[in-house]
């Protein structure tokens, strides 16, 4: 009944966000859900919502009877159709601050549609609501105007990339989603096989196999809108399973590969959120960035460099430091400006985050007075004005120091910045800022199985001045790979690719695959290099992570419609679940009882 009458006579005429004083004296219809609802002395006023926006109608006091006993029962996210007239707002009642603020629409009919319970969170509310419960009732987060804003921006977004790319020549050419498992750096979610027992699929981490033969199959400039699964912990910028703007293109460089990518920001960045970026991005090595900022994928929009402290820390008293400095470590420092105040207990967090990098401690002092006080000052006192002059350190700054291995003080003083940059509020309203890191190392050195393991996948091209030296000095090889990084996150990564087979096999010797191995994992794509596979590379920008710095939030949930929490889980629809036990025989599997 009620299908019957929209279809007939209370089927939507305009959205709740385009009327407008051009439209005064014109009866529309209007479908969407109560907002709110006010009684004004028997004029009551509904603030009707839908994705475009919200519209006031009133029920005045000479309303039908049975209009207004209607409005009297309409509550919070009840979903209605109102048939009236569209007004102007007396002068005293205009919202300047709402696009329809100039107009209201005096009901003539109204039908509820479908009614609501009681709900767990008020809509324009719900940010305020814990995120667990927001993820519960994701289909009302999503009503939400801000969740709509994110929504529609990641529909604009991916738009303007297919738009973008399409007019660059590339072709948007889909792979599959069930593939053969290979080692590419997380864990493969497995699907079982029913037809072939004791087989399995495994869902991609990355097109990245797919997208190389697409290379060999002469598609010399691919993309793909790509769905992609890890087996994982999550955590802010990452998912199970995520979107990437998958890139690939032949006989190129990794310069055309920059300048695609930054060409593509310029344009997707001023279409949709009309914001300008400069280019070219900044290009920072990989040893340059851990030495300068801790991290590769810096946040360049505060300063709070690192300083090599290694030279004043072998003249102190410092025992401790002297010892880590004759084992072949680095002490490093930085310097907090205006952070002298801090107190014993702020410090010690400080400490916490540099031990969670791997930091055994984090020595300080403060600066005071025109000396040095406090913490580790006292086996510094007599060359503290050269200490104060070198650190560049200034009254009422507190000086925080790290002695390690290189690596471990860089990454743990690192995330000491990082932590400073946030509590001091540097970030705010400082924009985009971008760099590409570069030259990588090619290997990882792997301390638990004593092994070299590929820094980015195996099909990366070590830089040509290495090759020489892959073998025998494989931890200075340096790799064709590059990350493009924006505002402390990491936002595409890419390389160019190794495509003869010579030296693929130089590089699956090195992290320990032997010939039989890589012929069962990855025979198929070295098979196809056996018939003139052209040069190629490519990259690929997390969409939502993209989104996510566009959009200034802290986590790539908020961009994604429906996400799993921090552990895995989706709160609204329960998944991972149990299954039946005849769906586990179909596919030949038996479950062992947990571990203890």
């Amino acid at each position: 009944m009620v299908e019957s009458l929209i279809m007939e006579k209370m089927k939507r005429s305009a959205t709740c966000g385009e009327l407008r004083v051009s439209r005064v004296g014109q009866t529309v219809t209007l479908n969407g859900w109560v907002h709110r609802v006010r009684d004004h002395g028997g004029i009551h006023f509904v603030d009707l919502r839908d994705r475009y926006g919200l519209t006031q109608v009133v029920v005045d006091a000479d309303a039908s009877p049975s209009l207004r006993e209607q409005v009297r029962s309409l509550k919070f996210e009840y979903c209605v159709a109102v048939s009236g007239k569209v007004r102007r707002r007396p002068d005293a009642m205009v919202k300047n601050d709402l696009a329809t603020g100039e107009i209201e629409v005096a009901a003539q009919e109204l039908l509820i549609l479908s009614s609501s319970d009681t709900l767990p969170f008020m809509i324009d509310e719900a940010a305020d609501a814990k995120e667990e419960l927001r993820l519960r009732y994701r289909y009302l987060d999503l009503r939400t105007p801000a969740m709509q804003r994110r929504m529609r921006l990641r529909h604009e977004l991916t738009l303007a990339v297919r738009q973008y790319l399409s007019g660059q020549g590339f072709y948007e050419i889909e792979t599959p989603t069930l593939i053969k498992s290979t080692p590419e750096g997380a864990r493969d979610f497995l699907v079982p096989s029913r037809i072939h027992a004791g087989r399995f699929y495994a869902l991609p981490q990355s097109p990245q196999l797919f997208k190389q033969i697409l290379m060999v199959s002469g598609f010399d400039k691919y993309f793909q809108i790509a769905h992609c699964f890890r087996d994982e912990d999550a955590r802010g910028d990452r998912q199970l399973e995520h979107t990437q703007i998958d890139i690939e293109m032949s006989f190129v460089a990794k310069e055309d590969i920059f300048a695609l990518l930054e060409g593509l920001l310029v344009s997707v960045f001023q279409s949709t959120i009309g914001v300008g970026i400069e280019t070219p991005f900044k290009r920072i090595a990989y040893d340059e960035a851990l030495n300068r900022f801790g991290s590769d994928k810096p946040d360049l929009r505060f300063a709070l460099e690192m300083i090599d402290f290694s030279a004043p820390a072998a003249k102190s008293d410092f025992q401790l430091f002297k010892d880590i400095l004759k084992a072949g470590g680095v002490v490093k420092a930085l310097v907090a400006p205006g952070c002298a105040s801090y107190s014993r207990k702020q410090i010690a967090e400080l400490e916490e985050v540099a031990k969670t990098y791997g930091a055994k401690g984090l020595a300080w002092m403060k600066v005071s007075g025109g000396g040095i006080e406090g913490g580790v000052a006292k086996f510094f006192e007599p060359q503290r004005e050269a200490v104060v002059d070198e650190l560049g350190a200034g009254e009422g700054d507190l000086i925080l120091m790290v002695a390690d291995s290189w690596k471990t003080a860089c990454t743990s003083l690192g995330a000491v910045r990082t932590r400073l940059g946030a509590d001091l509020k540097l970030t705010e309203g400082k924009g985009f800022h971008f760099a590409w890191i570069v030259d990588f190392p090619l290997f990882e050195w792997n301390d638990e199985e004593k092994k070299w393991d590929p820094a980015h996948h195996m099909f990366t091209m070590p830089q040509e001045r290495f090759l020489e030296t892959l073998e025998s000095d494989p931890g200075s090889v340096k790799g064709d790979l590059y990350d493009l990084v924006c505002n402390g996150m990491e936002l595409a990564s890419g390389s160019l690719r190794i495509y003869e087979p010579g030296l693929q096999k130089r590089i699956f010797n090195i992290v320990g695959f032997t010939e039989a191995e890589a012929e069962r994992r990855f025979g198929f794509l070295l098979e196809a290099f056996r018939y003139g596979p052209p040069p190629h590379g490519g990259i690929a920008p997390g969409l939502d992570r993209l989104l996510t710095i566009m959009l200034g939030q802290s986590t790539i949930r908020e961009v994604i419609a429906f996400p799993k929490n921090t552990l895995g889980i989706s709160p609204m629809d329960g998944s991972p679940s149990e299954v039946d036990g005849r769906q586990l025989e179909e596919l030949h599997i038996r479950l062992l009882p947990p571990k203890e």
